[in-house]
């Protein structure tokens, strides 16, 4: 098994990229690695070159470029470098915490999307509090694409049972439609659409409607949503938890002595806490829908987070996911051009 590594993406690249690359070495003795970067900053934070091949990349695509622009013109960037490893067979799957439109962009027009599949989704995995039997879910279209159209979310659907299945080991898992209410008819008409299609079919576990609100309660196992709603969904959780844990932590340094005494005997509680809801402990976002696994990282990730994203790639070769929709969605092709067909016409 081997993973092309974009070595100079993300905020603290290249150190904490090699550093999470050699604690998933020691870890998974099946992996190989290929990092793409500069070699003259790569190689001196290399401890141990076992299982690791340094490929010399001259260009670096920075956060703030335009990023299918940046993908296009900069054909030796570590980005484009690692992406193209993976389009001629040379690795398994492509992974960065670089630009996440640039790494986009190579997942869609260097690796290339699955034949029947109109839009590749970005597919994340957050936790769920208070419920011992479901512990994570997978919510995609995060951010791949602004708008979405009804065929595109109800393929969605299918790559997020496939994941949900393969990965996270979820049975049958429960499919919800995020929208702003549970009833059947709530939503603009793409989501009422969306709705009615998704309700239809027997191959999906579909459950209905599912409230932001209640994503982080165990609404469902997989939330279907456009890109634009789900980045928002996704941002304003992360907003949300950043602004109480420093809320809280405020006015602990701000009252007296007795609360900094209780906040000392909590601390056990507040680390649990902080645990529970660290969704970087399952990993990165995964581009759905492409010819091989592509997974970008936050980009402030640090160690143990891209060896998190490693093991997550790890599992999805494992339990070839890929494979798993490429067969489905080759075996149902007449019906999800009939359903394409039909979705068009509403």
């Amino acid at each position: 098994m081997k993973i092309a590594i974009d070595a100079m993406g993300g905020d603290y690249a290249p150190t904490e990229v090699v550093k999470g690359v050699e604690l998933a070495r020691n870890a998974y003795p099946d992996i190989e690695f290929k990092l793409f970067g500069q070699i003259d900053k790569i190689k001196p934070l290399i401890e141990n070159e076992e299982r690791i091949e340094l490929i010399q990349s001259d260009e670096i695509i920075e956060m703030a470029e335009e990023p299918v622009k940046a993908v296009m013109k900069k054909k030796n960037s570590s980005l484009d470098m690692a992406a193209q490893s993976v389009k001629d067979h040379e690795a398994d799957a492509f992974f960065s915490a670089g630009n996440t439109g640039a790494i986009l962009a190579a997942g869609l027009f260097i690796i290339g999307r699955i034949k029947g599949i109109d839009r590749p989704g970005l597919a994340t995995t957050l936790p769920i509090v208070n419920d011992p039997e479901h512990d994570n879910f997978v919510m995609l279209d995060v951010g791949a694409n602004a708008e979405s159209k009804l065929f595109n979310l109800y393929q969605y659907a299918f790559m997020g049972k496939y994941y949900a299945e393969n990965v996270r080991k979820i049975n049958n898992p429960r499919i919800g439609l995020l929208n702003n209410g549970t009833e059947s008819d709530k939503g603009d008409s793409l989501h009422k659409a969306a709705n009615e299609l998704l309700s239809k079919d027997n191959n999906l576990n579909f459950i209905g409607n599912v409230e932001s609100r209640e994503l982080l309660n165990g609404a469902a196992d997989v939330v279907i949503t456009d890109g634009f709603t789900g980045n928002a969904a996704l941002k304003a959780i992360e907003g949300t938890a950043l602004s109480l844990l420093t809320l809280i932590k405020g006015d602990i340094m701000s009252a007296g002595l007795k609360s900094k005494f209780g906040a000392l005997m909590l601390k056990p509680t507040f680390k649990k806490i902080g645990k529970q809801m660290d969704y970087s402990q399952y990993g990165g976002a995964v581009l759905m829908g492409t010819k091989a696994p592509v997974v970008k990282a936050h980009g402030s990730s640090k160690a143990n987070t891209i060896k998190n994203t490693i093991f997550q790639i790890k599992s999805m070769i494992d339990s070839k996911t890929i494979d798993n929709v490429v067969s489905y969605f080759d075996k149902n092709s007449d019906k999800m051009a009939e359903i394409k067909q039909n979705a068009k016409n509403k």
